[in-house]
């Protein structure tokens, strides 16, 4: 939700997964889709997307949300274009992979493969039980755990998260293999994919940035 004077903390705070391109060129980032549907269940298509000025915790002290702030001085860097259905893991709703495509603004957002502890060269399918792999997030930054199993269409493992980890990207060594959503779940970033190209229009085709 877009900040405003009148509401400056109307926001929610959560990690982008991985910046690429799609089939059209476009300038694109990936998160969860929980970030971007409210109280009621609408989905926030629409939205205006901010960097957060504030900066990123660790495991051991983790960023107060509480002192996110968007950078309202540059503006927003993306439009939100699509909410799919999320996870709803703790309710009785259909189960989705939790994802949400940001259109970025190419004038505000330069693509970089490495951010904090975590670099992505490659994207994979998630690896063989007991491999460990990490996740890089805004709330608790590098975290990393084995993965344990699989849950319907979701990968399950011992990484820990917390509010503000949502979207984080999931490497096995430097390949993106999921996005983490919560509960030491995570969705395929190749079944990710190919929802979107199914679905089509923008982030289809979606493959890194170079």
């Amino acid at each position: 939700m877009a900040p405003s004077p009148e509401n400056p903390q109307s926001y929610y705070v959560c990690t982008l997964t991985a910046v690429g391109r799609d089939a059209a060129g476009n300038l694109v980032a990936l998160t969860n889709a929980h970030c971007f549907i409210d109280d009621q269940g609408n989905k926030l298509v629409g939205s205006q997307v901010y960097r957060d000025t504030s900066p990123a915790g660790s495991a051991f002290s983790p960023a107060p949300l509480t002192a996110s702030r968007p950078d309202l001085a540059t503006g927003a860097i993306g439009e939100v274009t699509y909410v799919s259905t999320p996870n709803n893991l703790l309710n009785s709703g259909p189960k989705g992979l939790d994802y949400a495509v940001i259109k970025l603004d190419e004038s505000r957002v330069v693509p970089t493969d490495t951010v904090g502890g975590v670099t992505i060269r490659s994207i994979g399918a998630p690896p063989a039980v007991g491999t460990r792999m990490c996740k890089q997030g805004h709330r608790t930054g590098l975290t990393c755990g084995m993965r344990i199993g699989t849950d319907g269409m979701w990968f399950t493992h011992l990484i820990w998260t917390d509010g503000g980890d949502s979207g984080s990207p999931v490497v096995s060594g430097t390949a993106l293999v999921g996005n983490a959503w919560g509960a030491q779940h995570s969705s395929s970033i190749l079944s990710i994919i190919d929802e979107l190209t199914a679905n089509g229009g923008v982030g289809a085709g979606f493959h890194l940035a170079t």
